[in-house]
């Protein structure tokens, strides 16, 4: 009787251990399939998307993922003075990496401010979206104004180099992402290029106006694909009872 009870109670402490084990592994599974069920979104812009001059996470891409928190997984690899050949140098690498079921394509106004020809940034943008596209994930193109000390002719090129796209490939399209603030002297930095910490709600307000119906649907897939699995699961054998 000595022995059996030291064994006895050796094999109650396995038995516990593994069963607590066994929770924990259950929990962080139940975590990463709360991580993995959210949608990906790749933020592919310059400084105006990277939070120049102001707090990271003051910037509109950040109020975006905080927003949309509970859904979506935001990725902001903008990069303050990118050019579109630079982003599509990039480009299929952080495709692969993120694999992102959106990307917000927001590049070019480094080309304009230094005078690229909008030939090569318009091959540049078409490069990238079709890259995107094959990637299999959704877009949408915020475009962007530059300067008219450029010209008259050369801003008039540069901004329909963005229409024209949109067009092309049938993209949610912003035309001006500072629409609601580039003329707010209030609301830009110094450099009359930049907006504010203040500006950025407004930023993103006009963002949404565009990606907002994006992002709903592709939460709004998700619901369709869930409805469809459910509706096609083996239905049990209904048990008849009969007196």
């Amino acid at each position: 009787m000595t022995i059996i009870q030291p064994v006895y109670a050796l094999i109650c402490s396995l038995a516990v251990a593994l069963i607590l084990n066994s929770s924990e592994v259950l929990a962080n599974d139940s975590e990463s399939e709360v991580v993995d069920s959210k949608k990906t979104v790749l933020v592919w812009g310059d400084s105006l998307s990277a939070a120049y001059g102001i707090p990271v996470e003051k910037g509109w891409v950040n109020l975006l993922q905080a927003k949309y928190r509970d859904d979506l997984n935001v990725i902001n690899a903008s990069i303050s003075g990118e050019t579109t050949q630079g982003g599509l140098s990039r480009l299929p690498a952080a495709l692969t990496l993120h694999k992102p079921d959106l990307v917000l394509l927001e590049l070019g106004a480094n080309d304009g401010l230094r005078g690229i020809k909008t030939e090569v940034m318009q091959e540049n943008l078409t490069a990238m979206i079709e890259l995107i596209k094959a990637a299999g994930s959704e877009q949408v193109l915020l475009g962007i104004r530059i300067p008219l000390n450029y010209g008259f002719t050369y801003t008039q090129k540069f901004e329909q180099v963005y229409v024209d796209l949109a067009k092309q490939f049938e993209l949610p399209f912003l035309p001006f992402l500072l629409e609601s603030v580039a003329l707010d002297y209030d609301l830009m930095q110094s450099d009359g290029l930049h907006p504010t910490a203040d500006a950025q709600p407004q930023v993103l307000g006009d963002v949404l106006t565009v990606v907002g119906p994006a992002v709903e649907k592709l939460l709004g897939q998700e619901d369709q694909t869930v409805s469809q699995n459910l509706a096609q699961e083996p239905q049990k054998d209904e048990v008849v009872v009969t007196q």
